[in-house]
């Protein structure tokens, strides 16, 4: 066979699956051997890190997930999905446009925490201890982000925020179990000491600050933090475009009609 013609057949590499006329198989592992045997966390797992986890491995990514499904219509992926349902599109606009909204503002605080909670952990591997790693990680994250810490603190909840200490709870299980490590437990809860300790005042874990000690502690790199929020999200973003189809109405926007943006005229000499 030609280079042109092997080139041709093989347009797409993959890994992932092996589909061919009657055989479907996911990492080498057939379908139906999945189906009825696996989890939806392990078959994420799976599907990302192309083994199979352990049953506790797999519950807790599945703690994580169930914690960001949904926050509320204030969420801007929430409401861009409520708004989008009542503009006469269809459910997977309805989730596109929702999930479309998760960026590095509303959406990548994970993602964000998670490579600081790395670059702690490099600094601890090359000899420096908890504190001082922790200390200098957090500058030179603020050097790149500025001086918000993504994963601590939250606008809404006040003092704490009721998922990251369940969450956090479920990891320190975990780690006596010997499932993780706990490392990333120690470095989330030393960030949050330390941002407490130059504020002058404690500081929460927030959801994102939480889901990314898991994530860590289950190996998956800082971008999957990300797409593995965006996964959880879909949920609550299905179930609000729906209930919102459900209630009907047309072209809700983003204001009600007595709050109108304000008009400013823009000075042409400016």
């Amino acid at each position: 066979m030609s280079d042109d013609a092997q080139a041709a057949r093989h347009w797409w590499r993959t890994s992932i699956i092996d589909m061919a006329p009657g055989r479907i198989a996911f990492r080498g592992r057939p379908v139906e051997e999945l189906i009825g045997n696996v989890s939806l966390g392990q078959m994420i797992w799976l599907m990302t890190k192309g083994d199979l986890p352990s049953p506790e491995q797999a519950a807790l990514l599945e703690c994580a997930l169930v914690a960001g499904v949904d926050h509320g219509p204030q969420a801007p992926s929430i409401a861009a999905a409520r708004m989008a349902a009542t503009c006469g599109v269809g459910l997977n606009n309805v989730m596109a446009t929702g999930i479309n909204m998760l960026g590095d503002i509303h959406g990548g605080a994970g993602e964000q925490c998670a490579e600081l909670y790395l670059d702690i952990a490099a600094r601890l591997d090359d000899g420096a201890d908890l504190e001082t790693s922790t200390t200098k990680g957090i500058a030179a994250w603020r050097e790149i982000h500025g001086r918000i810490v993504s994963g601590f603190g939250h606008r809404f909840h006040r003092p704490v925020d009721p998922r990251a200490p369940r969450l956090m709870e479920l990891v320190r299980q975990s780690a006596a179990e010997g499932t993780v490590s706990g490392r990333f437990a120690d470095i989330g809860e030393a960030v949050q000491s330390e941002i407490g300790r130059q504020r002058g005042v404690s500081i929460a874990m927030n959801i994102d600050g939480a889901t990314a000690v898991v994530f860590c502690e289950l190996g998956f790199p800082p971008p999957l933090s990300r797409g593995l929020f965006c996964l959880s999200r879909s949920v609550g973003v299905l179930a609000h475009g729906w209930e919102q189809m459900q209630q009907g109405g047309r072209n809700k926007g983003p204001m009600p009609p007595n709050h109108l943006p304000l008009y400013e005229v823009q000075d042409v000499n400016e």
